[in-house]
């Protein structure tokens, strides 16, 4: 039994860095798009090759189409309401702010997860978490150094999209009970897939464009991909559906207070994509700051392989 529960804690963890690895692949294809596409364009992309790989390999590996019955119809409402709230505040806040410090605020979500598991999945949450998650955010504030610029209005931005993504990294423990990864990625993807294009139609002939950046993230009109531009909206649909399917493995593996921290990892994965890509070489504050992130996750799983505690697993309630 404790070895079981070590595995699947590992397993999750595992995930869990997996799906930062991919979700900052995402990032990295919308700093390439996001001065000529709308938000509505990259998202529509990428929710049609996420679908695509999830109805033809990855869900039927999991056990068919039959995994996407689900009793838990009103929990995957609110699980895509809650990302799309989130992908728009933080993405708007992008558009307005610079890019270390919105990205900053937004790390605000492990913070807020290990908050909200344990007011509403009553997880136990002790103090190794508890410091797991205060060294990786005092990583992150070493990182980016933010000044008092970033508590302007719009840093309320990002902060309401990492509520955003709190809420739904909550509700996904909640159906995890139930519902398959794959089952827990698709609903959000294809909710994606149809608000994206129903955006598409109101605004993509750009009569409704202002020329001011906030608003534009959205009100940009459409324009078709060329080139090699369509390899970089195929690379963020196939981020997508690994990053989806991975982390809703994750946090139905495991307690949601144990996988927050390892959310800090995109931060790090953030300054080698900056080397790689941008040739954009990081200072000595940055090194120190990846290692906070980094040695915080790496003593939270070495913590949990040493004492693990039964996680307590909510029952989804029927809403469908």
């Amino acid at each position: 039994m404790r070895t079981a529960l070590i595995n699947s804690n590992v397993l999750g963890i595992l995930a869990a860095i997996g799906a930062a690895v991919a979700f900052s692949v995402i990032d990295v294809t919308f700093k390439f798009l996001s001065d000529d596409y709308p938000l509505y364009q990259v998202v529509f992309f990428r929710s049609v090759v996420a679908l695509a790989l999830l109805l033809a390999i990855i869900i039927p590996l999991e056990g068919g189409y039959r995994i996407l019955r689900t009793r838990n119809t009103r929990l995957h409402l609110m699980r895509i309401a809650a990302v799309a709230f989130a992908n728009i505040s933080f993405f708007s806040g992008l558009a307005v702010l610079p890019l270390a410090e919105a990205v900053a605020i937004a790390f605000a979500t492990p913070l807020i997860v290990t908050i909200l598991s344990v007011l509403f999945l009553k997880e136990r949450v002790g103090p190794w978490r508890w410091g797991a998650v205060i060294v990786g955010f005092s990583g992150i504030l070493v990182i980016v150094k933010p000044g008092m610029d970033a508590f302007q209005p719009y840093a309320l931005l990002p902060f309401f999209g990492s509520c955003g993504y709190a809420t739904l990294h909550i509700l996904t423990r909640r159906a995890g009970g139930s519902d398959k990864a794959a089952t827990l990625s698709f609903y959000p993807t294809l909710g994606f897939l149809i608000i994206s294009a129903l955006a598409g139609l109101i605004f993509g002939h750009g009569n409704w464009a202002t020329g001011a950046p906030l608003t534009d993230v959205v009100l940009k009109p459409w324009a078709w991909p060329e080139g090699f531009e369509w390899g970089i909206f195929a690379i963020a649909g196939v981020s997508g559906a690994i990053g989806g399917y991975l982390v809703g493995q994750a946090y139905r593996m495991c307690e949601a207070g144990l996988v927050a921290p390892f959310e800090y990892i995109a931060m790090p994965l953030a300054v080698v994509w900056g080397v790689l890509v941008f040739a954009e070489w990081p200072d000595q504050s940055v090194w120190l700051g990846s290692a906070l992130i980094i040695g915080a996750g790496l003593v939270s799983l070495w913590r949990e392989t040493r004492t693990p505690g039964p996680p307590p697993r909510p029952r989804p309630r029927s809403s469908g």
